[in-house]
């Protein structure tokens, strides 16, 4: 019964920072600290700078604040309003007419982006009022957006997966690759639920806009040309082994920077707010990753992470029951906390429980960001929830609701993953990688 007692404690010192409003990294750092002072006899001080130091010195995180940068970057240009442009002409004919404009731009936004959040305002900020100018129902605007944007956690390059590679050690390039196939089977279910929507509910489609012929919807299509060359680049010198993650991360700051200059959106204003947004968001994201290595560190003292693993163990659950486990586990604990605050609190526990499993880790990192996809439009924290509430105004139970069915299409999507788990590691078993 002592890891009942040791998880015990670590919870309520970990709610009741977090109930006082510290910030979830200082929250971490405090229950860590708490545990060293508790249950060991080292110098918690040394310990917390040494570990602190490690966790935060590592070269593969040089390519979080650049994935971070281009994201910012892109989102002050006008992207969003030729990607609507450059998308409308194909997307009109499809069952469903330009509801897909929001799930096929916020899949390709998300693989120049990393974030559910900038892939949401970016693609919102254009789609919502066009769509809403054609009488496309808001439930089905609203809804499909708040949904979609989660791909920003999927498709490389995704912050999460850099924060869970970073976490168990695994290679960011691979854990991209993986991220491919299964971003695209999920954003193929999204469009197929608008297809099937525009089948059930006729009435609610508005009358198709006039076709265009072949060569007018290629002219519309040519402002897409920049974007997609930036997203051949990064991705492609990854998959090539002609560039790790960090290095593809810097030809997307620079392609970034070059598609800006073109459209004439770079001011020095623009760059230096976008400088500061990645800033301010790496920051973040430094100070949780410091808080839960030395929180990782301080359980593995206790021994608790190893203990719960054994105790998992003693169930004797199959590969199946422990992934369901974890699926209801994540959805709960992302009620609470924000995807990457997640992924960093639980590996500590979680990552001994899947090893023993026999579970692929790269296979799991894909499966671990799809259920926090869930958090993220999950009352009463889901992130996407809020964003969109700041969009539109809208109520956030009225935001939920329109994003009910995407929840469970990517419930669906965990079934999928279980059922055919070489979507996510035949790509990463399959492609050249560099070191580093």
């Amino acid at each position: 019964m002592e890891h009942f007692y040791l998880t015990a404690i670590f919870l309520f010192v970990l709610f009741l920072f977090l109930g006082t409003g510290i910030w979830v990294g200082l929250a971490l750092l405090g229950v860590a600290f708490v545990g060293m002072e508790l249950f060991t006899t080292r110098p918690v001080g040394d310990t917390m700078i040494t570990t602190i130091w490690t966790s935060s010195s590592s070269w593969t995180l040089t390519a979080l604040p650049l994935f971070i940068w281009m994201g910012e970057i892109l989102y002050r240009t006008r992207l969003s309003e030729d990607m609507f442009k450059g998308l409308a002409p194909w997307m009109a004919r499809l069952p469903g007419g330009l509801v897909h404009t929001n799930i096929v731009g916020c899949t390709i936004f998300a693989a120049v982006s990393g974030s559910s959040a900038a892939t949401l305002t970016t693609v919102g900020k254009m789609s919502i009022p066009e769509l809403r100018k054609r009488d496309y129902p808001e439930k089905m605007i609203i809804g499909t957006l708040t949904g979609a944007a989660t791909l920003g956690l999927m498709i490389p390059p995704s912050l999460t997966l850099i924060v869970y590679g970073v976490t168990i050690n695994e290679s960011i390039s691979k854990l991209f690759m993986a991220g491919i196939v299964p971003g695209m089977v999920l954003a193929s279910m999204f469009m197929g639920y608008v297809a099937l929507w525009s089948v059930f509910k006729k009435h609610e489609v508005p009358p198709r806009e006039a076709s265009l012929t072949f060569m007018e919807k290629l002219r519309e299509s040519r402002l897409l040309i920049p974007v997609i060359l930036l997203v051949s680049l990064v991705i492609g010198s990854m998959y090539t082994g002609l560039a790790t993650a960090t290095e593809a991360a810097a030809f997307g700051v620079i392609g970034a920077l070059v598609l800006a200059a073109t459209q004439g959106s770079l001011s020095f204003s623009a760059f230096k707010e976008s400088l500061l947004g990645a800033t301010r968001t790496s920051a973040m994201i430094a100070l949780i990753l410091m808080g839960a290595s030395f929180l990782s560190l301080s359980m593995g003292f206790t021994g608790l992470p190893r203990s719960l693993a054994s105790w998992i163990a003693s169930m004797e659950l199959s590969r199946f029951e422990l992934l369901m486990a974890l699926l209801v586990f994540y959805i709960v604990i992302g009620m609470f906390l924000d995807g990457i605050s997640s992924v960093v609190l639980t590996m500590a526990v979680v990552e001994p429980m899947i090893r023993d499993a026999g579970i692929d880790l790269i296979w799991f990192g894909i499966f671990i960001v799809v259920v926090v996809e869930m958090a993220q439009i999950t009352p009463p924290i889901g992130f996407n929830l809020f964003v969109m509430q700041g969009i539109t105004e809208h109520q956030m139970n009225y935001i939920a609701r329109a994003a009910l069915p995407m929840f469970l299409i990517m419930v669906l999507m965990v079934f999928v993953l279980i059922l055919f788990p070489e979507m996510a590691t035949w790509l990463p078993d399959n492609m050249r990688t560099r070191p580093g």
